[in-house]
């Protein structure tokens, strides 16, 4: 099946719903353990990149859309105005002085899980994405991010031999969702340790997985525990071993198990859309999405997941 095609004004659209909310302070909630009463500070002083959007990993990951939508959908018009918007704020945000004071917190020993595992991720999706650019002023902010993703290279290193289990949540501490996007970053920067740690443990964790229940999605979920698992084996299996497994986890995927969305009760469900627009868009990658599931499966867990956003977008 083809994928539309992200259209220019579906593209400033999302920009400009990230735009209006990566700078904005309040309201917010902070994951903040406080050491003593110079740390009772608001959101921007603590952190003075990523302080908007409601929380932190949020604003990390407002910074990663419009990245993604500068390089890509916009870079079509290089004088169009949203994305001389997101060119401003990359360069009054990425600067070296405030991305220290971000390293400098994320660093202290004391908080180890700090965004543990979700905040994580999405900063080495940002990377990423950063690495990607092949203009001067992207290599810049991706030159000034580094530090910051060292410290949670980090952390993940310190921290996936430790896990034995796997977290199966549909939310922020789902552990193949947070895996999946280091392992994007590791492989895409070359960084072979993490790489190799990343694909142990999700081997570890997920390879034996059979006939997945798949009761989802719960009430508080934004991801489909079931499918991200598939989406991050994916990356960690070469074809020839991943179909069989996928056939394995999931052998009702085409009747619709894991379940199709429901109504939206909170800002999590809109989430969990986008979400899986994103696995959905993901599972295209590399020129064929037979890769993404067995046979002419792909076909239809693709147009499932297709078929439910639209008509979730549609009701808003």
């Amino acid at each position: 099946m083809t994928l539309p095609v992200l259209d220019h004004a579906t593209a400033v659209h999302f920009a400009q719903l990230a735009l209006s909310h990566v700078q904005r302070e309040y309201p917010n909630k902070l994951d903040h353990v406080l050491l003593n009463d110079g740390d009772a500070m608001g959101p921007a002083a603590l952190h003075p990149v990523f302080y908007g959007s409601f929380d932190w990993h949020s604003c990390v990951h407002g910074y990663w859309l419009l990245a993604t939508l500068y390089r890509t959908t916009l870079a079509r018009d290089p004088h169009d105005d949203t994305r001389a918007r997101i060119h401003a704020l990359f360069e009054s945000q990425c600067t070296a002085e405030k991305m220290h004071a971000e390293v400098q917190y994320a660093a202290h020993p004391s908080r180890a899980g700090f965004e543990r595992p979700y905040g994580w991720a999405w900063i080495l999706a940002l990377q990423a994405e950063l690495d990607r650019h092949d203009h001067d002023a992207g290599r810049r902010w991706a030159a000034v991010l580094q530090p910051l993703t060292d410290v949670f290279v980090g952390r993940f290193m310190a921290f996936l031999p430790k896990a034995t289990y796997p977290i199966r949540v549909g939310t922020h501490f789902n552990s193949a969702f947070a895996v999946r996007l280091a392992l994007e970053y590791a492989d895409a920067a070359g960084h072979t340790a993490l790489s190799a740690m990343v694909r142990d443990a999700a081997q570890r964790w997920f390879l034996n997985d059979r006939d997945c229940q798949a009761w989802e999605p719960g009430g508080d979920d934004f991801l489909s525990s079931a499918l991200m698992e598939a989406e991050c084996m994916r990356l960690v299996l070469d074809r020839a071993a991943f179909a069989p497994w996928f056939d394995a986890l999931l052998p009702r995927v085409t009747t619709r198990e894991p379940a199709a969305r429901g109504r939206r009760l909170h800002g999590r469900a809109l989430a969990r859309d986008v979400r899986a627009a994103r696995a959905s868009r993901s599972l295209t990658r590399g020129g064929s999405h037979r890769r993404g599931a067995p046979g002419g499966m792909a076909d239809e867990v693709i147009a499932i997941w297709h078929t439910e956003v639209r008509q979730g977008t549609a009701r808003q």
